[in-house]
């Protein structure tokens, strides 16, 4: 199947920049959100990330309007029915996720290639609930979009091998390279990655250091870009944890288990940067320890 126009469900931060690359790699793109503020405050950081792709000579100014001039937007669900690709990004809950492609299904073409951009869910299961899941296949881009060069591609158990090739072409297109992943809770970078998390979350729950010796002593001791603690406080320590309740629900392994800190930050509403306190208060000129 030739993909031409994708349609993203969610204007979130990983919505919003799946639509950029899309757009970029010349895709005519619908995004789709349940309110117009939402719209327009990812068309306005498109606007502003492109932006800064052509003051850093990535991109010309042409690309960037031709880009912004592929998206459009909707907050009707049903408007993206006729699209070849639908990937969601929507939030990491699987109720809602289900929910979406189940309004999504009466209005797809035969032939919509139905994906998913979660960082943990079954896509078997997801899958299990449409119509299609030979046509079906996990898309997980990496945060955020347009810097990072990796998609984990994830076959649930019925997806077919011309589905596969189909987004495997795609990725290919945005430039980005693309690993193949199976079915098990987390796939790999999340499988390696959140566990990771989560001993930094232990590390400062047992007191074994502060959150600027953890952070400072992967940064410079293992040569790590971020801290771990503040690499979570960016992911956002909601999604953190429902990664680790997937990967311990789902594997039955008490080794990822995940930390009573990091659910007591969750539980007061310290989810990072997006709310401005985590592991670090950011509400100042510069982000401060909270622990």
């Amino acid at each position: 199947m030739d993909i031409k126009t994708v349609g993203v469900v969610g204007a979130g931060q990983m919505g919003n920049g799946i639509a950029h690359v899309m757009a970029l790699a010349g895709y005519d793109v619908l995004l789709n959100d349940i309110s117009e503020e939402s719209l327009n405050k990812a068309l306005s950081l498109i606007d502003k990330n492109l932006e800064r792709q052509v003051s850093r000579e990535k991109i010309s100014e042409d690309e960037r309007a031709i880009a912004l001039g592929r998206i459009k937007t909707t907050t009707a669900l049903p408007d993206l029915g006729p699209t070849d690709l639908i990937i969601e990004a929507a939030t990491e809950r699987e109720t809602v996720k289900a929910a979406i492609f189940e309004d999504l299904l009466p209005h797809l073409k035969p032939e919509t290639i139905l994906t998913s951009n979660t960082s943990s869910i079954s896509i078997t299961r997801l899958a299990s609930r449409t119509d299609r899941p030979e046509r079906f296949m996990g898309f997980h881009f990496m945060n955020p979009v347009p810097v990072m060069q990796l998609v984990e591609l994830i076959r649930g158990i019925a997806t077919d091998e011309p589905t596969y090739n189909a987004c495997l072409k795609v990725v290919e297109s945005l430039g980005k390279t693309a690993a193949s992943a199976e079915d098990f809770p987390g796939f790999i970078v999340n499988r390696i990655l959140m566990p990771m998390i989560n001993e930094a979350v232990y590390t400062l729950y047992e007191g074994v250091g502060s959150v600027k010796s953890i952070d400072e002593s992967m940064k410079l001791g293992a040569n790590h870009p971020m801290g771990p603690l503040e690499l979570a406080d960016f992911i956002g320590l909601d999604t953190c944890l429902a990664i680790m309740n997937v990967l311990h629900d789902g594997l039955a392994d008490t080794k990822y288990r995940p930390c009573p800190l990091l659910t007591k930050y969750v539980e007061a509403g310290w989810l990072g940067r997006k709310s401005k306190r985590g592991f670090y208060d950011y509400r100042g000129d510069a982000p401060v320890p909270t622990r």
